[in-house]
Parts: structure tokens; C-alpha cells; sequence
């Protein structure tokens, strides 16, 4: 009995320290596991920095690219819009050049224009020298621009043109003798001028040579009425029988005639 003890007295310390032991080992290796994980998720975080990094990287090399390639074209354009700039400024000087002389140009037109209209038949005498009097206003004004006075000036110029083509009648007054009394007038083109009283009893012609009004027959009045009738569309265009002015030596010379 006292055998048996002293053995397990000899055993027991033996025991517990290999216990010891194994617990120490059993902590150091989890110990050990905890570092491996904290090393791995250290390993793990590094990684991901790591792409992170190489990513904002890349982007920053392809935003360097896009900026490059911006920079080249907004370079290219501003070198293409000075190259525009001197153009205009070009342009602007020689349109500056071609103000100063268009300017009196169109005054001599103008002052041409009002000279032929003196010179023509008498016909919507307030009509057109009130066409005149507005282009003459017009051309001393700071607010039009060059280009809308050409226009204007053109555009009187084709109206005037355009009396030439045309068959025009119309109730007007006319002075005669000291007095005044409404009239139908009828005009053929530029070639001949003429009056009827209202009544139908008295019809004349304008005469180039005299400037003053020259009696017709009778026997025009019907002839006139018509005329008058095809001018408002009031009857189907068919030839009519009206005297006509002589032509005159300047028109024999300009016409190359004998």
C-alpha cells in the first residue's frame, strides 16, 4: 500500500506537467493561428490598397491622356480662330474700304433716280417723289446699316423700271387751266400718258415735247375706255388704236437711227 503511494506521489507531478505543457502548446498555437490570421487579413488589406492604388493610377493616366488630347485640339482651335479673327479684320477693313466708296455711289444713283423721274411722264407725281424724299432721309441716317440702304435704293429703282412693263389706270385729280377736277388716268408702259374725264366727253394725251396736256378726238374714247377696262382686268387684253408720242432726235441717236 504504501508502495502504490509512493508511485502515484512520483507519477502525479508527471502528469500535471505534461498537462502544463500541452495547454502551453495548445495556447501558443492558437497564438500562433491569431498571428497567421492577423498577417493574413494585414496581407489581405495590403492587396486591396495595392489595387486600389493601381487603380486610381490607371485612371489617372487615362484622365492624363484625355487632357493631353484636349489640350492638342482646344490648342488647334484657338490657333484656327485667330486665323478667323485676322480674316474678319481683313474683311472689316476692306468692307470699311468699300463703305467709303459705295456711299457716294449711291448718292449719284439716288440723285440720277430723282432726275429721271423729273424727266418722265407725270404720272403718281406724290407717289413717287414722296419715294424719292424717303430715300434721301434715309441715307443720312447713322441707324441704317450700308447694306439696308442698297437695298432700299435698288428696290425704288426696280419699281421704277417695272412702270415700263406695265398697263396702270387709275382716278386721280388733274390741274388744268387753273383748276382742279378729278380724272381716270391710263398709262401704257413709259410710251404714252392719258387723261378722261369721268363723264367721257374730254380725253387727252401728254405731250413730251411741250410738257403740257394735248386735247384728243373724240373718236379715242372708246379706245381709252377699254384701255382703262384691260388695266383693272375688267375686260380680256386685245390692241388698241392710241396715238403715240414722235420719237425725238436724242431717242433717234440713242436708238442709232438716221
Amino acid at each position: 500500500m504504501r508502495a502504490v503511494l509512493i508511485l502515484l506521489a512520483v507519477m502525479l507531478p508527471a502528469a500535471v506537467s505534461a498537462q502544463d505543457v500541452t495547454e502551453r502548446a495548445l495556447g501558443e498555437s492558437e497564438a500562433l493561428m491569431r498571428d497567421a490570421q492577423g498577417s493574413q487579413q494585414r496581407i489581405e488589406q495590403l492587396d486591396d490598397a495595392t489595387r486600389e492604388a493601381l487603380l486610381r493610377y490607371r485612371q489617372a493616366m487615362q484622365q492624363r491622356e484625355q487632357l493631353s488630347e484636349y489640350n492638342s485640339r482646344l490648342t488647334a482651335m484657338v490657333a484656327a480662330q485667330q486665323a478667323e479673327l485676322q480674316s474678319l479684320e481683313g474683311q472689316l477693313s476692306s468692307i470699311e474700304d468699300t463703305q467709303h466708296e459705295l456711299l457716294p455711289l449711291m448718292q449719284r444713283m439716288l440723285d440720277s433716280l430723282e432726275q429721271f423721274v423729273a424727266l418722265d411722264l407725270p404720272f403718281l407725281p406724290e407717289e413717287r417723289g414722296e419715294r424719292i424724299d424717303q430715300l434721301r432721309d434715309l441715307m443720312l441716317r447713322a441707324d441704317v446699316s450700308i447694306a439696308e440702304k442698297y437695298r432700299r435704293l435698288i428696290e425704288a429703282y426696280q419699281i421704277e423700271s417695272d412702270y415700263g412693263r406695265t398697263l396702270e389706270a387709275w382716278r386721280g385729280s388733274l390741274e388744268k387751266a387753273d383748276s382742279v377736277r378729278v380724272v381716270d388716268y391710263l398709262r401704257l408702259g413709259r410710251v404714252s400718258f392719258f387723261y378722261q374725264s369721268l363723264d367721257g366727253r374730254e380725253q387727252g394725251v401728254w405731250d413730251t415735247e411741250t410738257q403740257s396736256w394735248t386735247a384728243l378726238p373724240n373718236a379715242y374714247r372708246r379706245t381709252l375706255e377699254q384701255g382703262m377696262r384691260m388695266a383693272r382686268q375688267q375686260q380680256t387684253p386685245m390692241m388698241l388704236r392710241l396715238p403715240l408720242p414722235p420719237i425725238t432726235e436724242q431717242q433717234r441717236q440713242q436708238e442709232g437711227q438716221p
